[in-house]
């Protein structure tokens, strides 16, 4: 690859050093996987309202869906048992890393480069979770 390619993947590059970091010495506690699930989809709240491009009902409806449904699996993950936890939010983070790619291709609520970072943490770490939870 040419440092051009690498520069242009920056946000992968960070995304992917950031869940090496974070699973490299092992599973995060349960409580704070569930926490990001949450973080993440406020992240999403935060930059469609700084952006202003949650002025559309069908858009804010949206955005507080997911941020419904990943808060949900949270706290599902919180309370079942601890390999099911786990499980469940390998779930949820892989269901955000879908998540991401939509917004990643419709270029709409948050920039490009943080949805492909987000992106890549979701399912890099959601992967981690899996692997380490096996």
């Amino acid at each position: 690859m040419t440092l051009t390619v690498l520069a242009h993947r920056w946000p992968t590059l960070l995304a992917l050093t950031l869940v090496l970091v974070t699973f490299l010495d092992g599973l995060p506690p349960t409580r704070f996987l569930a926490a990001l699930l949450v973080v993440m989809p406020l992240c999403y709240l935060a930059f469609g309202a700084a952006r202003d491009e949650l002025r559309s009902r069908r858009t804010l409806a949206l955005q507080l869906a997911g941020l419904a449904g990943f808060s949900t699996l949270a706290a599902v993950a919180l309370v079942v048992d601890g390999s099911w936890a786990l499980w469940v939010l390998a779930v949820g983070w892989f269901a955000h890393a879908a998540w991401d790619f939509v917004h990643h291709r419709s270029g709409a609520v948050v920039p490009r480069a943080w949805s492909e970072w987000c992106g890549v943490v979701d399912a890099a770490g959601a992967t981690a979770i899996v692997v380490l939870a096996l």
